[in-house]
């Protein structure tokens, strides 16, 4: 693909998007290939300050002892500066979890200002900064069980975009 700004924009806007995917569908191979090598991550001193990938690892490893998990992007600005990018993207996060008998739901309002940089002919994610705004805990009834997705390669969405690993970024 020929580069310009507005591919640029999309490719970046692509990452954004394929971050809140593997998280959901708990893809720790996709959540990697999103950073550039050497990348770092600030999601607060509660939660971690470190690499990229070990920020993609520790999110997995935490959303496998919820029963579910649905990431929404809105709201993304990109600046683009030859080879070099800055972004913030809205991201709403909403997750259930069981508390004994009570089923609880929790949202998260966060944003993710984001520097990229575009090398080896792809562009890749070199620092995050997730700012939670607010966020929210509450006990909630279901009004059905889901009965279709899974949060792995069996959900029907690899299937309909035809992806398999080696396919993405």
């Amino acid at each position: 693909m020929t580069r310009s700004l507005q591919n640029d924009r999309q490719a970046i806007t692509d990452l954004i998007h394929l971050y809140c995917r593997s998280v959901d569908r708990l893809d720790v191979s996709l959540g990697h290939s999103i950073w550039n090598e050497g990348a770092t991550a600030d999601y607060g001193e509660s939660f971690h300050q470190g690499t990229g990938r070990d920020v993609i690892d520790k999110i997995c490893a935490s959303h496998r002892g919820l029963l579910a998990h649905s990431h929404q992007i809105g709201n993304i600005l990109i600046k683009v500066d030859d080879d070099r990018a800055g972004s913030e993207a809205y991201c709403t996060a909403t997750l259930r979890l069981q508390r004994g008998e009570t089923l609880m739901q929790m949202s998260v309002w966060t944003r993710y200002v984001d520097r990229w940089s575009y090398r080896a002919g792809r562009w890749g994610l070199d620092h995050r900064i997730a700012i939670r705004d607010f966020d929210e805990v509450r006990p909630v009834t279901a009004l059905s069980q889901p009965d279709m997705g899974s949060r792995d390669h069996a959900d029907p969405s690899y299937a309909a975009l035809h992806l398999k690993p080696q396919d993405m970024p």
